[in-house]
């Protein structure tokens, strides 16, 4: 692979996810993300309760991603081989969590409790 290109990268991840696997979660993120950012216009301003809610799920989700990743390209820990491997298991997590704190964060704005609710909304 002499080049890193957008195409070569969107094979990659089909391969190492499979073509469907793949296409949904571009889709599921692209969902989420368009959630969010109508939530954010919706509010004009950020909800500082449901934003420390959405920063304490940040470890269930950093977890989630690399188990989720761990499985689905059949490796294990054991696996893990250099410091690149270790450098990209982070990036999942980091990107597990922050994108956990975006769908709680959305989901408790959308559906919302009587706890985290503006005033004078029902």
């Amino acid at each position: 692979m002499e080049e890193l290109t957008f195409g070569t990268l969107i094979a990659v991840f089909e391969e190492m996810f499979g073509r469907g696997l793949f296409w949904l979660m571009v889709v599921v993120a692209a969902g989420i993300t368009l959630a969010y950012l109508f939530v954010l216009i919706r509010d004009r301003a950020v909800n500082w309760r449901k934003f420390l809610l959405a920063q304490l799920s940040m470890p269930v989700g950093a977890i989630a991603a690399v188990v989720f990743v761990q499985a689905v390209t059949h490796s294990g820990f054991s696996d893990v081989g250099g410091p690149i491997d270790v450098i990209v298991l982070l990036l999942v997590a980091g990107l597990g969590a922050v994108g956990m704190a975006i769908l709680v964060y959305t989901l408790e704005s959308l559906i919302g409790t009587k706890r985290t609710r503006p005033a004078g909304h029902r």
